[in-house]
């Protein structure tokens, strides 16, 4: 059996996604005209292996890789990436449970916690997105 790696490499469904993305980028962008992006996108979908896909490209510039905006800024990695976050949610479950627990026993009509819980919560998420904000996923924490 020979254990030689082939020459060329087959083309996965991803593979010619990703090239199409970047076709009609460039056609949105006005790099290639309608036809030239009808004729790549067709060559794309036919293409077996991956040079081939490369070859369609080669003369495009190549996509600035796409950030997350906006989203949920108190995620899992954030918190362990951050241990002041993690501190900071603590201290605001902490203050949370206090503040229902002296409503519960006070016996008051109306739910009063809401307005302090409400607050603790928003320094909580405005604190996570100040850490998190224009950060890559995996790059050095500056402290």
């Amino acid at each position: 059996m020979d254990d030689k790696i082939p020459a060329r490499l087959r083309a996965s469904d991803s593979d010619r996604e990703r090239v199409a993305e970047t076709v009609q980028a460039a056609g949105s962008e006005g790099r290639l005209t309608l036809e030239e992006v009808e004729d790549r996108l067709s060559a794309v979908y036919a293409a077996r292996y991956t040079d081939e896909l490369r070859e369609l490209t080669v003369d495009l510039p190549r996509p600035a890789p796409s950030r997350p905006r906006g989203g949920w800024p108190l995620t899992r990695s954030a918190l362990r990436e951050h241990p002041a976050l993690r501190v900071h949610l603590g201290i605001v479950v902490l203050l949370a449970t206090l503040l229902i627990v002296r409503w519960a026993i006070g016996g008051a009509m109306f739910f009063w916690p809401a307005m302090p819980m409400f607050w603790l919560f928003v320094s909580l998420l405005v604190h996570a997105r100040v850490r998190t904000f224009g950060r890559r996923p995996g790059a050095p924490v500056p402290y």
